[in-house]
């Protein structure tokens, strides 16, 4: 498919909003000051160089602030975000596995400046695990997608239904279900079940702090951080862990492991209220006692147009 319209979708400028306030800065920290200042005209100086790059182009585009997407994106050939991976996780709520995005990191972590400052403040800037560029090769990975040379990723996103019916939100990284105080303790149980019908005949009785499942995409994110695996790019597995479970506890396999694309995993609500949260904070829905949650690989994919080497292997998993 021939791209000719496109939407750039970009992070707020006013990253910091807080720095002055009636033309005083908030922050005293001198080194602070400067760095949140930098961050924010370095990715000013992104955005302006990425419409520099379209203009040249032989390509219709539009930017639209993250803030501003609110109606699903329609009636353009490919989506454009510059940010970071939370910019790219906003705008797949808005996308279904007809347009593919590519993810511009605008802000990338500098070595030398988190090894300057390690001892005075964390100065790691944006991961970007899911943008394939950044100003330094936008021309050329832009190039290789309008000729052709390169395709997505087919990246699988969680399928959530509550009571039986979908939501209508699709989970790119993960999710999590716990009570809405992170203090309190939820409890739950569940079991895997086979598309056929079939159920794990073990179900897993839990008091804890919540369940998180994750994508192969989100296993870099708060799994791998709780201790879970990296996934293979392209896996449609979904992986879960228990999180904190409060002793005794079953087994170790199972409070974390992993369900194939034929299977789903069936939560059952034991606390009087609790939250299913996509994707950090993106979105979320409220659940109550006696509540099922089926989670699942039923979603459409999300087409991503990875860097080089990205979809290999690179785990034990």
């Amino acid at each position: 498919m021939a791209i000719r319209k496109l939407l750039l979708l970009l992070k707020p400028v006013d990253l910091y909003p807080f720095l002055e306030t009636d033309g005083v800065s908030l922050i005293k920290n001198h080194q602070v000051l400067q760095y949140l200042e930098s961050r924010c005209k370095v990715h000013r100086d992104a955005i302006t160089f990425c419409q520099e790059i379209l203009n040249k182009k032989p390509v219709e585009w539009k930017p639209i602030a993250r803030n501003d997407l609110s109606h699903p994106i329609r009636d353009v050939d490919m989506v454009i975000t510059v940010g970071g991976d939370g910019t790219l996780l906003h705008a797949s709520h808005f996308i279904d596995d007809s347009v593919p995005v590519l993810g511009v990191n605008s802000d990338p972590t500098q070595a030398h400046e988190v090894e300057e400052l390690s001892d005075q403040f964390d100065a790691s800037r944006s991961t970007g695990h899911l943008c394939a560029a950044t100003v330094e090769n936008f021309e050329q990975v832009l190039d290789d997608i309008l000729f052709g040379r390169v395709v997505p990723s087919k990246v699988s996103r969680i399928s959530v239904k509550l009571n039986s019916e979908p939501l209508l939100s699709h989970a790119l990284n993960d999710i999590l279900i716990s009570h809405p105080c992170p203090a309190a303790v939820s409890k739950f149980s569940f079991k895997i079940k086979n598309k056929d019908g079939d159920t794990n005949p073990k179900t897993v009785n839990c008091r804890s702090s919540g369940l998180r499942v994750c994508t192969a995409a989100g296993s870099t994110a708060a799994m791998l951080s709780a201790g879970g695996f990296l996934m293979p790019m392209l896996s449609r597995d979904l992986q879960f862990m228990v999180r904190e479970p409060i002793s005794p506890v079953p087994t170790l396999s199972q409070m974390h492991s992993a369900f194939k694309p034929d299977q789903s995993l069936e939560v059952n609500w034991y606390s009087d209220h609790g939250t299913i949260y996509i994707d950090g904070c993106q979105v979320n829905y409220n659940v109550q006692l006696g509540d099922t949650i089926e989670i699942s690989s039923d979603a459409p994919v999300l087409n991503v147009f990875l860097s080089q080497g990205f979809t290999q292997i690179r785990s034990r998993y």
